[in-house]
């Protein structure tokens, strides 16, 4: 058992930083999650009824997925008549990757 010594103090890093990198890895906590994040990387915008041909899951499902994904910020959603068009928020996932690159750095300091 490890028991953090007094001497040791952690990084400050601020609340809502620690947030948001929750939020952002709590929306990639699916493999469907993922796999729509990769679909519209490589696609670079796509609506969701060619999410669901590619995708094994009924519409609802994706949706669901998709929704978890705008209200984390990684994916953005516009209105095109009918249909929604998806597109990666790319700033969001340098957000992401950012936080995750001072998380690891911040665990090698230690």
């Amino acid at each position: 058992m490890y028991i953090e010594s007094p001497a040791t103090t952690a990084p400050q890093t601020s609340h809502s930083e620690t947030e948001e990198l929750a939020i952002l890895c709590k929306a990639l906590g699916h493999p469907a999650r993922i796999t729509i994040l990769r679909h519209l990387l490589t696609e670079d915008r796509c609506i969701c009824g060619r999410i669901v041909e590619v995708m094994p899951l009924a519409q609802s499902t994706v949706s669901q997925h998709l929704k978890i994904l705008k209200e984390s910020g990684l994916v953005l959603g516009e209105v095109e008549g009918p249909k929604t068009c998806y597109c990666v928020n790319r700033n969001k996932l340098t957000e992401l990757f950012t936080a995750m690159s001072t998380l690891c750095r911040q665990e090698e300091e230690q």
